[in-house]
């Protein structure tokens, strides 16, 4: 039997997972590692503890899965999206900490180029918004002293995480993303597909940094044989929530697929033409097989469950994640609290980098179940503003991520919705959707047969919720977020 290897490289944490040829779980290794705030607003990470950690977590998994490197077929990484890591190509050292997707030092850069925005609308799909990677690049080469005439000399090399784990596997060997990560960068023309020269003029990017952009599926090079034992054919990339939408299975076009980890992400496959998306919504590659390239709409929400996170590590209200599912079954209802949970501004369909954070209905009844309920209903109403967006796009929804384990949540989601949420068997989905495409590029399963796994539906929750009180509900979501929005510095 031939095993895989997935790297799943999220925000607040590493995993590396092994799978058998039915694409089932066999063992896990994952580490929490630091994040850093240097100022408000700012949101970085070290990229020697993202690899250094990767290793740690390979080599555990691979251990605790009872196999060596010589089982495991290959390996596919999927990653945080949008976060910008800049090295040194002689080197491979970083010239400065990873700034983060969450990162909104650049909200100044992106209002004065507005005036642009069209352009960058339609060659990218994005809004011109600090989330994305071109405007915290041009950042590091303007505050990093010397980076920008190193960036022109051709003496540094950009990426996202992907990139920057794939030289690192490869000992510098392949300078590489894929097609779904550079369609994230606000440089990537996803119609032409290719960088854009005129993108990287705007946002004053030379070329010489910039890796090469592949399909999904192929071998992109292979580890050192140091790290792991002997060398592994690393044969897929994906951002994260495209990873998820493979991993799902959503190869159709009218398929969705929710995530919600430390961020909450839907994205709907539009198929191969290039869709225009409604106001507050983003077009995106869903992935890229053959050289062929599908797209999906896209809207994203910062903060789903780094809310309750933020319950457990800042207000110490719960002592680990699966309390605020207790928490929130043991209230009638939400008392009329609602958490606008725009620690990092608010994503689509708003896309407001100064809104704050706003708790609205407390009064002397007012308790941490109530909180704790607030936190996990507001994923819900964010994801119900995506669905509005899409213009009421309804029947399954598909949903994973570390969250949705939490059966209370997906109760609501699919009151709230309302619409028929179906949750797998196994919630590694980001993972599995790293496991297939590297499982394809090596032959284990043709690309165009069935998906190799079998298990169905773990659960489908049904909506319960009348339309009364769900108007209800989004009505006092609506005032809340409209007191978030007034609140915002002039």
């Amino acid at each position: 039997m031939r095993h895989l290897v997935a790297i799943d490289q999220g925000t607040t944490s590493t995993r590396a997972i092994v799978f058998d040829e039915a694409l089932s779980p066999l063992a896990t290794a994952q580490v929490e590692y630091r994040q850093y705030y240097p100022a408000p607003g700012w949101v970085e990470q070290d990229p020697d503890d993202i690899w250094c950690d990767t290793v740690a977590m390979v080599r555990k998994a691979i251990a605790r899965a009872g196999l060596g490197a010589a089982d495991i077929a290959a390996i596919g990484i999927a990653n945080q999206r949008e976060t910008v890591i800049v090295w040194d190509r002689a080197t491979g050292t970083p010239i400065h900490r990873a700034i983060v997707w969450q990162d909104r030092r650049t909200a100044e850069i992106c209002a004065a180029l507005k005036a642009h925005e069209p352009m960058v609308r339609a060659k990218t799909g994005l809004l011109l918004d600090p989330y994305f990677s071109a405007t915290k690049l041009a950042w590091i080469l303007d505050n990093v002293p010397g980076a920008r005439a190193r960036a022109e000399a051709g003496e540094l090399a950009f990426g996202t995480v992907d990139s920057f784990l794939l030289w690192n596997l490869t000992g510098g060997a392949a300078h590489a993303t894929d097609a779904t990560n550079a369609s994230r960068t606000m440089l990537f023309d996803i119609v032409e597909q290719r960088w854009c020269p005129e993108l990287l003029d705007l946002f004053r990017i030379p070329a010489t940094l910039l890796p090469e952009v592949r399909d999904n599926s192929m071998i992109y090079g292979n580890t050192l044989p140091e790290l792991f034992g002997a060398s592994i054919p690393i044969g897929g990339m994906a951002g994260d929530q495209q990873a998820a939408l493979i991993g799902q299975g959503c190869f159709d076009a009218g398929m969705a697929k929710a995530t919600y980890g430390t961020g909450g992400f839907l994205l709907l496959n539009m198929g191969e033409a290039v869709p225009r998306p409604a106001d507050g919504l983003l077009a995106t590659v869903a992935y890229r097989l053959g050289g062929r390239a599908a797209y999906a709409l896209e809207g994203s929400i910062f903060i789903a469950g780094a809310a309750i996170k933020w319950l457990r590590d800042q207000l110490h209200i719960i002592d680990e994640a699966a309390e605020s599912e207790t928490l929130a079954a043991s209230l009638p209802d939400n008392g009329g609290v609602y958490l606008v949970p725009a620690f990092v501004g608010l994503g689509a369909p708003h896309w407001r980098p100064d809104a704050r954070g706003l708790i609205t209905g407390l009064t002397l009844d007012s308790g941490r179940a109530h909180l704790a309920r607030a936190a996990l209903e507001a994923a819900g109403y964010q994801t119900a503003d995506l669905i509005s967006a899409m213009k009421g796009s309804s029947g399954r929804l598909c949903v994973d991520g570390g969250m949705v384990e939490n059966d209370w949540l997906c109760q609501f989601l699919a009151d709230i919705l309302p619409t028929t949420i179906s949750r797998p068997a196994t919630l590694e989905i980001t993972a599995r959707g790293a496991a297939l495409l590297a499982g394809w590029a090596v032959g284990i399963w043709p690309v165009d047969g069935p998906m190799p796994w079998g298990d169905a539906a773990d659960r489908i929750f049904e909506p319960a919720m009348d339309a009364a009180e769900r108007n209800r509900l989004r009505n006092g979501w609506n005032d809340a977020v409209r007191r978030a929005l007034s609140e915002c510095p002039a």
